[in-house]
């Protein structure tokens, strides 16, 4: 019997005290079929589609000045859309739904922008605190407001990939659990019901790398 019911997201799996859960991580890069490495294969063509039109998008929103740079927000989607994914099946750890590698991947990028702003574009990031057009009697309060907000980013950029994982896992778990106990009329209309939570899960697996990736990507080129 379950005592919590975010047990299901505990790492659990070692050897010898030492956590495999982690290594679920880059489990994507061993389920890609061999047909990938061929040139041209039709895998390849699809991933090389939706990589080039990311980098045509964050190329645009980060200008011409950090060129390159794209790069990193495209390989940062895919990492986070293959361990959205990898936490669909069983028995695969989720290692998107745990704060600490969410974080590991908002805090690091956030304060390495924070840095490289102040430092070499320091009267533009300080014009960013006042937004344009804020009377002289607010802008006090503009400058706490923009200061927290800017540094609650990357708390925010965490807790919303992590949240988004859990509650759709929570949710199948709980509908699951009710299996044993329900008529078989009742056990097909649950199983209609996963199937189709679980395609809003893939959706959402999509849709939360993306808005993960396109948010650093607007915060970098805040810095500019």
């Amino acid at each position: 019997m379950m005592t919590n019911l975010f047990s299901v997201f505990d790492p659990s799996t070692n050897i010898m005290n030492l956590s495999l859960n982690w290594i679920s991580t880059f489990l994507g890069v061993t389920m890609l079929p061999m047909t990938f490495w061929l040139l041209p294969s039709r895998f390849n063509y699809i991933w090389h589609s939706i990589t080039n039109t990311l980098h045509n998008e964050f190329k645009t929103l980060i200008g011409p000045s950090n060129k390159g740079s794209t790069f990193i927000f495209v390989s940062l989607f895919t990492l986070i859309l293959f361990n959205n994914f990898l936490g669909l099946f069983p028995y695969i750890f989720t290692s998107s739904s745990h704060l600490a590698m969410t974080l590991a991947l908002a805090l690091p990028l956030w304060l390495s922008f924070m840095i490289y702003g102040w430092i070499n574009h320091t009267q533009h990031m300080f014009a960013h605190l006042v937004p344009q057009g804020t009377p002289p009697v607010l802008m006090p309060f503009m400058v706490c407001f923009e200061t927290i907000s800017n540094i609650i980013r990357p708390g925010t950029l965490a807790v919303r990939l992590a949240a988004n994982m859990i509650a759709g896992h929570l949710l199948l778990t709980l509908l699951g659990n009710t299996g044993p106990n329900l008529t078989s009329s009742m056990l097909s209309l649950l199983i209609i019901a996963q199937l189709a939570l679980l395609t809003l899960e893939c959706a959402v697996a999509v849709i939360q790398s993306y808005v993960f990736a396109i948010l650093v990507t607007l915060y970098s080129s805040e810095v500019n």
